[in-house]
């Protein structure tokens, strides 16, 4: 079974993102590469019940067993120490990433308490938008009754293009719920 999102892209986003940039090559076109979804776990080190749930609820809402990222040096101020546990991170390609997709911006976004629009000026300068959650149990697959810890995280969708305004236009054709007017793009570059 096709995506319901990758379906949509290929007959209607594509054409319209060729039109409206002049792109006559279609290998040339925005396109979403992959999705990155990552939770930072400060507390972990001291509280491996919290790592667990972390790591549980990231495979329950991707669909793929997350990586857990490890302290790299020692850092005394921040009670860190080499190979503690600081962070959980799932990156999503193909079917998954265009699955999670689907799901974030029909049922995820919509659940959001108090919102207005996903920020414009979350671009990179490089045509990638990364977004904060608060919470996870906007995802309906999280049970609120089995969750040890609220926590936030950051997903990162990561485009072709390397200009904002190409990448918003992509997003955007894709069902993103944006606020706001179209990002300025920071450096002429055609």
């Amino acid at each position: 079974m096709e995506p319901r999102l990758k379906q949509h892209y290929q007959a209607n986003a594509a054409p319209k993102l060729r039109e409206r940039f002049g792109i006559t090559n279609p290998l040339r076109v925005p396109q979403i590469k992959k999705i990155v979804v990552n939770v930072g776990v400060g507390d972990a080190g001291r509280e491996q019940k919290m790592l667990e749930s972390v790591v549980n609820e990231l495979a329950t809402i991707t669909g793929q067993k997350p990586v857990v990222n490890r302290a790299r040096k020692s850092i005394s101020n921040f009670s860190l120490r080499e190979g503690m546990p600081v962070g959980v991170s799932v990156t999503l390609r193909r079917d998954r990433m265009w699955f999670f997709l689907d799901r974030l911006i029909a049922t995820a976004i919509p659940r959001i308490r108090d919102f207005r629009g996903l920020n414009t000026r979350s671009f990179d300068g490089r045509g990638n938008y990364t977004m904060g959650v608060k919470e996870q149990i906007i995802f309906p697959e999280i049970n609120y009754d089995r969750v040890h810890k609220i926590h936030g995280m950051d997903i990162t969708v990561v485009t072709s293009t390397d200009k904002d305004d190409e990448a918003f236009a992509l997003l955007r054709e894709m069902g993103f719920p944006f606020r706001g007017e179209v990002p300025v793009q920071i450096g002429a570059g055609a």
